[in-house]
């Protein structure tokens, strides 16, 4: 009888019938001289999970295995067609892709968590030399010439529920305007994401944010929290302030005319912390904590960059580079759904490591031969005590 490998396994959660959907609509098999988008999928998750350090080692890695392909649905690959087709294939069907599942860990989150908490941030991906300077130099900042990866991220379930890939000089904010705002939610960011129309939206859809003010931020005070509980060591004030600047420039209008709180936190060592939310409810010190959850996020990326393959690309054109970053979130949240699903109790890290060495290997199987051994052993030691 024939039992699924563990990488049969990790694919069971790529939603097969919609992948197909959208290589048609972005005719991305067109001219692929039997080299589909599906083969292509699959070779660079195996490399992702195996660590490949180039197309040269994917592929024969990934053919050593050529016994094992005709289940998964897919064939040997030639380094040459892999390449040409990471640079060639629109890149905007890993988008599109990642975004299918992404909903899935929204949904499931929405599903097991009431009130949710988001971590919203970004990281730069940067990327200088032959090849990356034709593309990415006219996008650069005077920070960092590359690209940039805006993620949406839920503590609770350790994976992110919302990604965009932008140019290096795309602004944290333009890319927090599009995301869909969820009533009920928690939303924690750093100052970069200034903007009081867009705290406006966020306090007009009934979801909460915790933020920092900038050091220019007019307030008028309006009143002040003197009950501070001494457990509350850490927090100087706790104060119902106003935002008194009605046209912070550029012909905008400031919308947010409503209350806010202003948390100001003690550091040792640096400045204190000063903090902006339109949360009433909770304590300062729970203000405080939420924001410092944010440096979840941050060990995110690096995990995500100490793991996966977003250092270091196969192709160089920004094709190739944002279709190997996009498939590398995919391979991260189809390890996270097969990790859910199998109920291991190894962390993910490990559980990325497992996968890397035994991706090929059929664990029924090999339960069951163990089984047969044991059984086998105990009816010989049955038979050995009839003897003696």
């Amino acid at each position: 009888m024939y039992r699924n490998t563990r990488f049969a396994e990790v694919m069971k959660a790529l939603p097969r019938g919609q992948f197909e959907k959208l290589v048609d609509q972005y005719g991305a098999d067109k001219h692929s001289k039997g080299f589909r988008c599906h083969d292509q999928l699959m070779a660079m998750v195996f490399g992702q999970l195996t660590g490949s350090r180039s197309l040269r080692e994917l592929e024969l890695a990934f053919n050593s295995h050529r016994t094992s392909h005709y289940h998964l649905g897919t064939r040997p690959v030639k380094r040459s067609t892999l390449a040409e087709a990471n640079a060639k294939r629109d890149s905007r069907l890993y988008e599109a892709l990642c975004g299918l599942l992404l909903k899935q860990v929204h949904r499931k989150a929405r599903r097991e968590i009431t009130n949710m908490l988001y971590l919203l941030d970004s990281t730069p991906i940067p990327l200088k030399g032959l090849g990356y300077d034709d593309w990415a130099a006219q996008q650069r900042t005077h920070r960092t010439q590359g690209l940039k990866v805006h993620m949406l991220y839920s503590p609770e379930q350790t994976a992110p529920v919302y990604s965009q890939i932008t140019s290096a000089n795309v602004n944290d904010i333009e890319d927090a305007r599009r995301m869909d705002l969820e009533s009920g939610a928690t939303y924690v960011f750093d100052k970069g994401y200034c903007d009081y129309n867009w705290w406006h939206e966020i306090n007009q859809t009934g979801a909460m944010f915790v933020t920092r003010f900038k050091r220019n931020a007019a307030l008028k005070v309006l009143n002040v929290n003197k009950s501070i509980d001494a457990k509350e060591a850490p927090i100087l004030t706790d104060e119902r302030v106003l935002l008194t600047n009605r046209h912070p420039g550029g012909k905008r209008r400031n919308q947010y005319d409503v209350a806010l709180r202003r948390v100001t936190v003690a550091r040792e060592g640096k400045t204190p912390l000063v903090l902006a939310t339109n949360d009433f409810k909770r304590s300062a010190a729970e203000i405080a904590e939420l924001y410092k959850a944010r440096w979840q996020l941050e060990l995110f990326f690096k995990w995500l960059k100490q793991n996966l393959k977003i250092k270091r690309f196969f192709g160089r054109n920004e094709t190739a580079v944002k279709t190997q970053i996009y498939i590398a979130l995919i391979t991260y949240l189809l390890v996270w759904f097969y990790h859910a699903r199998a109920g291991v109790t190894d962390t993910l890290r490990e559980c990325v490591v497992l996968l890397g060495a035994t991706l090929f290997q059929r664990p029924e199987t090999d339960y069951s031969v163990w089984k047969r051994r044991q059984q086998r052993r105990t009816e010989f030691l049955k038979k050995q005590g009839c003897l003696l």
